[in-house]
């Protein structure tokens, strides 16, 4: 099977059940965002040797493909489009009140960095949010499941509480923001 079609060449795509849209719409750019964002879960995950955070990275990515269906489905609610519960949720913040147990209080904004997979971290984090805010916008016109914003919401809080943890686990450091 070959991996090119050609019908891309005129701007346009396909969304699951045949609609075409042009690239450049709302809904293409919240998918691709999506995409993107689990490309950037990859690279921490290939980057990380602790097992639990591979495991939950790995169960996270294929959290986003679900969300990606949804999101290049015009109908969100068709049969062959999985669930996301409000389990999913859980498991994001069961991970970070586990993370959370063995950090420090945290008492000011932190500055990204300190180590490469740290980084990685915050990359993702913003990358999410960015994420977040193309499936609201996305939202205001079209029928968007409120689970898939809510999810997107509480990942981006676990990447910033998984850059803390893995900072402390590195004995990176975690640069305080200061004002000028």
């Amino acid at each position: 099977m070959k991996i090119y079609t050609r019908t891309g060449d005129t701007g346009e795509t396909s969304l699951f059940g045949g609609q075409r849209l042009p690239k450049s719409h709302l809904r293409i750019e919240a998918y691709g965002t999506v995409d993107e964002l689990n490309s950037y879960i990859g690279l921490i995950r290939d980057n990380t040797t602790d097992e639990a955070v591979r495991s939950t990275l790995k169960s996270i990515q294929h959290t986003l493909f679900t969300i990606g269906s949804h999101l290049a489905t015009e109908n969100s609610q068709s049969p062959y489009v999985p669930e996301i519960t409000d389990n999913h949720i859980t498991v994001l913040e069961t991970a970070m009140d586990e993370m959370d147990e063995s950090l420090p209080a945290l008492k000011n904004f932190i500055l990204p960095g300190g180590h490469t997979v740290v980084s990685y971290c915050h990359i993702a984090r913003c990358v999410c949010r960015r994420a977040e805010r193309r499936v609201v916008a996305l939202g205001l016109d079209n029928e968007v499941p409120a689970i898939l914003i809510r999810y997107l919401n509480r990942l981006s809080d676990y990447f910033f509480v998984l850059a803390r943890k893995i900072a402390q686990d590195l004995d990176a450091e975690e640069v305080i923001w200061k004002t000028a």
